[in-house]
């Protein structure tokens, strides 16, 4: 009867893992820590993340290496209280900027339809957009 479990070495995880390492660290593992670590690595939930960079680095004439790690993604994590808090703080700082801004975009608009029709609200009174208008552009 043909052997149908799989060598642990031929998973691709595992493969991966050991292309890394030394050939005599590689093959220093046996068996059972080989199945441990697969278990290990397969099981990652934490490590997918939109934005993965990890990295090493050596300072010249320094004789430590260093390392990097800049994770991004969506949080799966339920937010504590004070940061559901600082979540909705952030949210209604962000909308009111928006909002402002938005605001200000219109009344611009509007004042520059209002100069081009060449209606005065205020005799003899001017902000001065409507010349640098169109000066800029007509």
């Amino acid at each position: 009867m043909a052997n149908l479990k799989k060598n642990i070495k031929d998973e691709q995880t595992i493969v991966n893992l050991l292309s890394k390492m030394p050939k005599s660290v590689a093959e220093s593992f046996n068996e059972e820590q080989l199945t441990h670590l697969f278990t290990i690595l397969s099981s990652r939930s934490w490590a997918k993340h939109s934005i993965d960079l990890r990295g090493t680095f050596k300072i010249p004439l320094y004789q430590r290496r260093f390392y990097y790690v800049f994770l991004a993604g969506k949080n799966f994590r339920k937010l504590s209280r004070q940061e559901q808090n600082l979540s909705l703080i952030s949210k209604a700082i962000m909308f009111t900027i928006l909002l402002i801004f938005c605001t200000l975009v219109g009344l611009l608009v509007v004042y520059l339809i209002k100069s081009a029709l060449g209606i005065n609200l205020i005799p003899n009174f001017s902000f001065g957009i409507w010349g640098w208008f169109k000066g800029l552009w007509v």
